[in-house]
């Protein structure tokens, strides 16, 4: 333990049931095994993965659960098998949490997809909280350049739109003659705003469609780069290469499987999505394909989180006090958040 040891007590924002508000609550401060660090959390970004928990979309939390898979903390103390992290340094720890190493998923390189994985803030208390521990193995040095706050959107929100664009590759391989790669991007949010900057840096067009008549969302696309804004119920003025879908609304893989052209892709970026309505084969046929995006790699983790400083990414956050979760949470709901959210504990 380091000189100075932390408190006995933190207070966390729990959630006791879904359906329910988070519940402001005094816990004991976790301690390290063997095998984890122990962090003070310095921010943690609220994803609408947090949100489809605390509205019982997704079914399998541990409960009472703390939220928050952006976690944003300073290293408080070391397991005494960890290595390769300092006391007083700053990490960042994601959605995945453990995988078995051992399934034939993770033995093929696709640990996105194991078996038995554990995630932060589903399975494993994450960072709606003042303290939190974190296995190493998946816990990642963070780029300087960005504040507290500023980081946590990169390690869930970055991260799942980086895997996103590279399921979107091949489609955007550019137009033959013109080279010209056009990516259409569904619900301009958190992950939006990130990967559209990743996205123009490797030469791509952004075509950004939000709810209709969210005129703030298009202005915050336009500034960003994007050649076009418009509603979801709308077509771009030309046919795009791929288009990936953040928003939770089936609706949308019908509307862009007809944006694209022959061979695009659509790729769903989420977590949870409400039912896909049924749709004549021929906006599927001609080699279009739709594809979903399952969670991250640490190697994903590790290519954004070097690739972003050079573009240089910049996030848009909005911070709240920790005690504001639940008001965070709504403001998500609404679609009021322009970029991420971000809470920071109290004191």
């Amino acid at each position: 333990m380091p000189p100075n040891l932390p408190p006995q007590t933190m207070q966390a924002m729990v959630l006791e049931a879904g359906g329910k508000p988070l519940k402001p609550t005094e816990l004991p401060v976790p301690k390290p095994k063997a095998d984890q660090i122990l962090l003070k959390v310095l921010a943690c970004g609220v994803c609408r993965t947090d949100l489809h928990i605390v509205d019982g979309e997704l079914n399998q939390p541990k409960l009472p659960l703390v939220l928050g898979h952006e976690i944003v903390g300073r290293v408080e103390a070391l397991g005494p098998v960890v290595k390769g992290f300092e006391i007083g340094e700053r990490v960042g720890v994601p959605w995945l949490g453990f995988t078995d190493g051992t399934c034939p998923y993770c033995l093929s390189g696709r640990e996105n997809l194991c078996d038995d994985p554990r995630f932060t803030g589903y399975q494993i208390n994450g960072g709606y909280a003042a303290y939190t521990v974190a296995d190493a193995r998946y816990c990642f040095k963070l780029p300087d350049g960005y504040s507290d706050a500023e980081a946590a959107p990169l390690l869930c929100a970055g991260l799942i739109g980086y895997r996103c664009l590279k399921m979107a590759k091949d489609a955007l391989s550019g137009d033959p003659v013109s080279g010209t790669k056009r990516l259409g991007i569904y619900g301009f949010g958190a992950a939006a705003h990130i990967v559209a900057q990743v996205a123009q840096a490797q030469g791509c067009k952004i075509y950004a469609f939000t709810s209709p008549g969210d005129i703030k969302a298009q202005d915050f696309a336009r500034e960003l780069g994007a050649v076009w804004a418009g509603g979801s119920d709308e077509a771009p003025p030309e046919k795009l290469d791929a288009a990936i879908i953040f928003a939770p609304v089936g609706a949308l893989i019908p509307a862009g499987l007809r944006a694209v052209r022959k061979g695009g892709v659509v790729v769903c970026g989420g977590i949870h999505m409400s039912d896909i309505p049924s749709f004549p084969y021929d906006i599927l046929w001609e080699e279009r394909v739709v594809r979903s995006v399952a969670n991250l790699t640490r190697n994903d983790a590790r290519e954004f989180l070097a690739l972003a400083p050079t573009i240089p990414v910049k996030t848009t956050v909005a911070p709240m006090r920790l005690s504001q979760a639940n008001e965070a949470l709504e403001a998500l709901r609404q679609g009021k958040l322009t970029g991420a959210a971000v809470l920071i504990p109290d004191g």
